[in-house]
């Protein structure tokens, strides 16, 4: 199983981005995940999507600002970023699993597969 994560870059603040990742290798997946990680800070969760149902759910500080989404057809989770802000810059993350239990889906370690990361800088 891999995921391919892209479509981070540098951006002004009050911008937006849009990152996609790809799953290829497993037909499918119970949640994926979002997690970034700043510079010299820990990884923190940004948001998770059910596969099947879609159901969503936001790490509290970003809601109304970013919208994850899925293309079941493309194998393809989204995360619309809008209004950037400096402290979004990071590293963007993102994670799947094919069994984890809706109450592990914020949590980093529940996660068996991650992509490689693309970096998001937003400049002020």
């Amino acid at each position: 199983v891999q995921l391919q994560a892209s479509g981070g870059g540098p951006v002004q603040a009050g911008g937006y981005l849009t990152l996609s990742c790809t799953v290829s290798g497993a037909s499918r997946m119970r949640y994926m995940a979002w997690f970034r990680q700043p510079p010299g800070m820990e990884r923190e969760f940004v948001s998770s999507i059910n596969w099947a149902s879609r159901s969503t759910t936001y790490a509290d500080s970003l809601k109304g600002r970013f919208t994850i989404s899925r293309d079941n057809a493309k194998n393809t989770m989204y995360l619309q970023m809008n209004g950037l802000k400096s402290e979004d810059t990071a590293v963007y993350y993102c994670a799947a699993d094919p069994n984890i239990i809706a109450s592990q889906r914020m949590t980093a370690s529940s996660y068996k597969y991650w992509g490689q990361g693309t970096e998001v800088t937003v400049s002020s």
